[in-house]
């Protein structure tokens, strides 16, 4: 049977590079709070990437990749001990051609283009572009969304005057059960467009409410788009979490994702700060890599 492909292309943006501790990236016996304050060692310089998914129903952004205004206008972070924690946390480097809009322009798309932009989660490094999609719909899970109302959230990561902005539409979604076995071990999802082409599936751990993204075409391997579960693809296969968020659901969801790449070892991984997630990317579509860098 012949089977039309829904997606003409998936591709890269990133919007800069950043640098973490190594507790951070893969989980130890210390506390995060020790870590996070005694810590001098970083890792080098990892990719803040957005994925681009050019679908017969519009254009689709997974995460919108950091804003650089992080680097350049001292009132973006919160001030006091939060804003020590903040510090402490991450490294950002961003050119001024390194926003979300420069990076779509390269691939010859605009802003104003993205119809849809799905959220991993809410931190500052895949929020960052949503000042410039005020014409797409924001997908961003409830668990996550209900999360900005809880107690001290800029304390988690949550900054909501870079988020709630004006004028955004947001479309907040739960996942459904689903008889899909493609989907297993997940039993809820939620499906995009309706084609099963572009699927949210719920792994949360890294914060309550993240969500991945499963791509399936027709004669080329899925792809699975998992935000902040990991930081590197490798790291996932060998069952390590990183040193964010709870590490019971973290491992969960990390476990969940192992046995659908285990039932199909050509699914590929696609964090948003893996250094090899691009070339992983060119190798499943059979493209050249595509990676709109300055």
């Amino acid at each position: 049977m012949n089977v039309t492909d829904p997606i003409l292309r998936v591709s890269v943006v990133s919007t800069g590079q950043v640098q973490i501790h190594p507790d951070h990236l893969a989980s130890t016996w210390r506390p995060t709070a020790w870590w996070l304050l005694a810590s001098r060692r970083w890792t080098g310089p990892r990719p803040i990437n957005a994925y681009v998914i050019e679908h017969r129903d519009g254009l689709v952004l997974f995460d919108t990749g950091q804003d650089r205004a992080s680097v350049t206008d001292p009132g973006y972070f919160p001030g006091g001990i939060t804003g020590v924690l903040y510090d402490r946390l991450a490294r950002f480097e961003i050119s001024p051609t390194e926003t979300l809009s420069a990076g779509l322009n390269r691939l010859g798309h605009a802003a104003s283009d993205v119809k849809t932009a799905v959220l991993s989660h809410l931190h500052q490094d895949h929020i960052g572009g949503l000042a410039e999609l005020s014409q797409a719909d924001i997908i961003v899970s409830q668990a996550e969304w209900d999360t900005l109302s809880s107690p001290l959230p800029e304390m988690r990561g949550l900054m909501r005057r870079h988020i709630d902005l004006p004028g955004l539409r947001w479309h907040r979604i739960e996942p459904e059960l689903t008889g899909d076995p493609g989907l297993a071990p997940f039993r809820a999802g939620h499906d995009l467009f309706g084609d099963g082409s572009l699927v949210l599936l719920p792994t949360p751990g890294h914060t309550p409410g993240s969500m991945s993204l499963l791509v399936r075409r027709p004669d080329l391997p899925p792809l699975i788009m998992v935000g902040d579960l990991t930081y590197d693809a490798h790291l996932l296969e060998a069952g390590h979490v990183p040193g964010v968020g709870s590490r019971g659901r973290l491992r969960e969801a990390t476990a969940m994702i192992n046995t659908m790449r285990q039932r199909d070892p050509g699914l590929a991984i696609l964090p948003a700060h893996d250094p090899g997630a691009a070339s992983r990317l060119a190798q499943a579509t059979g493209q050249a890599p595509r990676v709109a860098t300055t």
